[in-house]
């Protein structure tokens, strides 16, 4: 299938957009923590009418992936065009964020600068550099703010598809319906929980529509390039925050009547960088410091052989990989493979009821070797999948004879890539000291008992949490599930509030007042 058919030329496009009034609008729609898990990309059980519709007038990007798999990260790259290490905004929920590097500038300002309105139509930033505040980025808040004949570029976020996940009592999702990865046991609880997303991303699926009704209801969805993403992956334990398919490979949707054919399905590699690529392209504004992504217009994307994304601090949870994809292979180089993957964090273990139906069917032995693998109180260092063969990376080739030269020419590549791209700083000297200032085992039974009992003795978002696993004993997981149950199992029109899990509550260490001395007075 062709990559691309304009019914215009790009090459008159650019000319044709001179005039000011003559530029396109552009809306950017974000959802929060979701993977393609779409009706319109073939997820089972899921009906999303309205992202569909939008797919079927554009385009349908198969295989499009984020930077990173946590939202401040992949959102500062989007936010300016370039890999979250090179501007070095690779540290989730940074303290000491610092002004953009080597010249470069937000897209928003880029545009602003070119006459464009910029309005973030929702609250979320979420940039790990500076100028890091809505109204420092954006112009407005609607695109109705505009001058008459100026051209907009808008952005929104629904947040609804990050946890807490509401029930849909419109169309419930029966459990039958749903298809589970192999890597998350088959039971009820997971099955459950896995359709409560499905359905909070059909409630998404409505506002998206309203938007879109809006926009053709103003008539301004002739003249508007639309973009559709997730930040990254799935909100699920072995999604979001890891390198893996369900942590970085995204939905991504592009329409534009009058310029693109609808109802494409493009299978090339692509990255959420390349958005910011395409809208400076079409917008004819020439960048500062040359992009890390490519136009989706141009035909360098259908030539690209690797994608590459990164995974750094998360919160106070230290861990750090790389990885490299290609069409068919996934090297994944874990830089501190001495840390499990279900290392303690406080938000994972607050957030999601699988996390504990794992967690106790692990340590009842009940889990097979593809599910038990992520359990596992430490990492490979190198992992390689064959994505044809096995597309929910189970089988880690890393080592196996008949891949040498896949393994090789990808780390190669993505060694290159880390030097000559990204200049990456690898790891921190407070990243490995998490390996030597604890204690050996958790002397409580749980994990986040202990931390929270200690926070005046170490500074966890410096030298990160400990890496202890399990983080709960048996005994405390089957509490914590026992408190999901109902919440997971509830009734679509319920209005049950969340539970709060056990020591999963940060713990907060006050910061003691400094008293000011009062000024003496003069002596007459």
């Amino acid at each position: 299938m062709k990559f691309l058919h304009l019914l215009l030329p790009f090459v008159f496009l650019s000319s044709a957009l001179s005039e000011e009034t003559k530029k396109p609008n552009i809306l950017w729609i974000t959802i929060e923590d979701w993977s393609p898990d779409l009706s319109c990309y073939g997820t089972k059980g899921i009906s999303t009418p309205h992202v569909d519709q939008l797919a079927s007038e554009g385009i349908r990007y198969q295989w499009a992936f984020t930077t990173s798999p946590v939202c401040s990260t992949s959102r500062s790259a989007m936010m300016t065009g370039f890999h979250q290490n090179y501007i070095k905004a690779h540290q989730h929920r940074t303290r000491e964020k610092q002004a953009l590097p080597h010249g470069i500038k937000p897209i928003p300002h880029l545009l602003a600068e070119n006459g464009y309105h910029t309005s973030l139509m929702s609250w979320k930033v979420d940039c790990n550099f500076l100028p890091d505040r809505k109204e420092e980025l954006f112009q407005g808040t609607d695109w109705n703010q505009r001058k008459e004949g100026q051209p907009f570029f808008a952005r929104i976020t629904f947040s609804g598809t990050h946890r807490l996940w509401n029930r849909d009592p419109v169309r419930p999702i029966d459990i039958k319906d749903v298809e589970i990865p192999p890597y998350y046991a088959d039971t009820d609880f997971i099955r459950r929980d896995w359709a409560n997303g499905l359905e909070q991303m059909q409630l998404v699926d409505r506002e998206v529509g309203a938007l879109l009704k809006r926009l053709a209801d103003e008539g301004l969805a002739e003249n508007t390039l639309v973009f559709f993403i997730g930040d990254h992956g799935r909100c699920h334990i072995r999604g979001k925050q890891f390198l893996y398919e369900g942590g970085i490979r995204i939905p991504m949707i592009l329409r534009w009547p009058g310029k693109v054919t609808p109802g494409q399905v493009n299978t090339d590699l692509v990255s959420s960088l390349d958005i910011c690529a395409t809208i400076l392209e079409v917008a004819g504004i020439q960048a500062p410091v040359p992009l890390h992504g490519k136009s989706l217009f141009k035909d360098g994307v259908k030539k690209r052989p690797y994608l590459f994304a990164a995974r750094d601090k998360m919160d106070d949870t230290h861990d750090a990989m790389r990885s490299i994809r290609s069409h068919q292979h996934k090297l994944i180089l874990n830089l501190m493979p001495q840390r499990p993957y279900c290392q303690f964090s406080h938000y994972k273990e607050g957030a999601y009821p699988a996390l504990a139906e794992m967690n106790v069917l692990h340590l009842e032995g009940k889990l097979n070797e593809a599910q038990s693998h992520f359990m596992a109180s430490k990492k490979p260092e190198i992992e390689l999948y064959d994505l044809k063969k096995d597309p929910y990376e189970l089988n880690n080739l890393a080592g196996d004879p008949a891949y040498a030269d896949v393994q090789a020419e990808l780390l190669t590549e993505l060694a290159k890539w880390r030097k000559e791209v990204i200049h990456d700083q690898g790891l921190s000297e407070e990243f490995g000291a998490a390996n030597t200032i604890f204690p050996e085992k958790c002397p409580t039974p749980t994990v986040g008992e202990w931390v929270n009992a200690n926070t005046k003795n170490y500074d966890f978002f410096k030298v990160g949490l400990p890496g202890w696993y399990p983080t709960r004993t048996l005994a405390e997981w089957k509490k914590v599930r026992d408190l999901w149950t109902p919440y997971v199992f509830r009734d679509p029109s319920s209005e049950m509030s969340r539970p709060v899990v056990p020591h999963s509550q940060k713990k907060r260490v006050k910061k003691k007042k400094v008293k000011k001395k009062k000024p003496k007075k003069a002596k007459n």
